[in-house]
């Protein structure tokens, strides 16, 4: 992943509805929501603001949607989401295995 598309997905994930929106496509499994009954799960109206948020969770490649019937469904895309996270913790904790012991940065050591 690029620079480029890690800012266009964090910008995404940047407002409490889209984060809210696309936490709960990832709970919700491959096979996600229709729009109504993500609004509901969130208790938001599927309203024009709402379609708004999840295009440009769209835009930023973190959700998918496909149609089914006259229904309209969106899903999560976990390779987007796992590849936005190791981008995010590439090259982590200096080398050293994370979250098995303390890192303290040597500048804010105290001494």
């Amino acid at each position: 992943m690029d620079i480029e598309l890690a800012t266009n997905a964090l910008k995404a994930l940047a407002h409490e509805t889209r984060l809210r929106i696309f936490r709960s496509l990832v709970q919700a499994g491959p096979e996600g929501l229709c729009v109504a009954d993500l609004a509901g799960h969130l208790n938001a109206e599927a309203n024009g603001s709402f379609s708004f948020h999840l295009k440009e969770l769209s835009n930023a490649g973190l959700i998918r949607s496909r149609q089914a019937s006259r229904f309209i469904y969106y899903s999560a895309n976990y390779p987007a989401m796992n590849e936005l996270l190791g981008y995010l913790s590439d090259h982590c904790c200096a080398g050293e295995p994370c979250g098995e012991q303390e890192h303290v940065c040597a500048t804010t050591e105290n001494t």
